[in-house]
């Protein structure tokens, strides 16, 4: 067994058994995960809606847990987009006071796990309560040299690419460049992912099979998991299956596997 794991596995568990099947050398660097089925899991049980948001904090807990066990390099969680401001105030209310208080809950045990924190995506349109936590994350978390959590707030993924287009030419034109000099290389230096591994791995949770406008530049080559596991039952189990999948591909970049 993983020794990052001793402490936590029986030996002769289901999840024991699973890691011992893992490549720990052919592991993702950088995972996405489209945190899908909240609102599904809680009306399957006749509760609102929150609370199914509440259990699927619980498996973001399960997921960093297990990641930094892993030393998996990236993972990027797909918290709220801008289409989510659509959603009946109440829910976007809650959703908005649940993150102050799991920001502020979990932060020390994230910080412990040398895992730096990072929000990405329009955070000036969030509420200043809301930013003034993500800022005091950001900085207690920022020199942290393990897993490096992104979390996706207010965020599009057509935005971000039009956002990184208008500061790449402005930077173009400031040097004295012209629209021909233009590459995919200035996009990449301006998008909010920039410095991270590439993302090779996107988990999506509910069944749902598309991308919902999250990360739409970055995960041009990753390799795609779609599992019917609404996301507040996706804890280590279903993350372990999930890699395992993921190692059985054949990745090939648009060429072709010499024998």
């Amino acid at each position: 067994m993983h020794e990052n794991f001793a402490e936590i596995l029986e030996p002769d568990s289901e999840e024991a058994e699973m890691l011992s099947q893992i490549d720990l050398g052919r592991l993702p660097n950088h995972v996405a995960i489209i945190m899908d089925g909240n609102g599904r899991w809680a009306k399957l049980r006749g509760k609102p809606r929150l609370y199914g948001h509440k259990e699927g904090a619980e498996s973001v807990r399960s997921i960093l847990d297990t990641f930094a066990r892993l030393e998996i390099k990236a993972v990027t969680l797909y918290a709220f987009s801008t289409e989510n401001w659509k959603r009946p105030e109440d829910e976007v209310k809650g959703l908005m006071e649940m993150l102050k208080y799991y920001i502020n809950k979990e932060i020390d045990e994230v910080n412990e796990n040398k895992i730096r924190f990072k929000a990405i995506g329009d955070i000036k349109g969030l509420a200043e309560d809301v930013q003034r936590e993500i800022h005091d994350a950001e900085e207690l978390t920022k020199d942290n040299t393990g897993t490096k959590l992104s979390v996706a707030l207010n965020y599009g993924g057509r935005a971000e690419i039009v956002e990184a287009c208008k500061k790449a030419f402005e930077e173009i034109s400031r040097n004295g460049g012209s629209i021909e000099d233009f590459s995919e290389k200035h996009i990449e230096q301006n998008l909010y992912t920039h410095g991270l591994p590439e993302v090779d791995f996107m988990i999506r949770t509910s069944g749902e099979m598309r991308i919902s406008n999250f990360l739409l530049w970055q995960v041009a080559y990753s390799e795609i998991y779609v599992t019917e596991t609404l996301f507040p039952d996706f804890r280590r189990k279903e993350i372990f299956k999930a890699i395992l999948e993921f190692q059985k591909r054949d990745r090939r970049f648009g060429g072709v596997k010499q024998n």
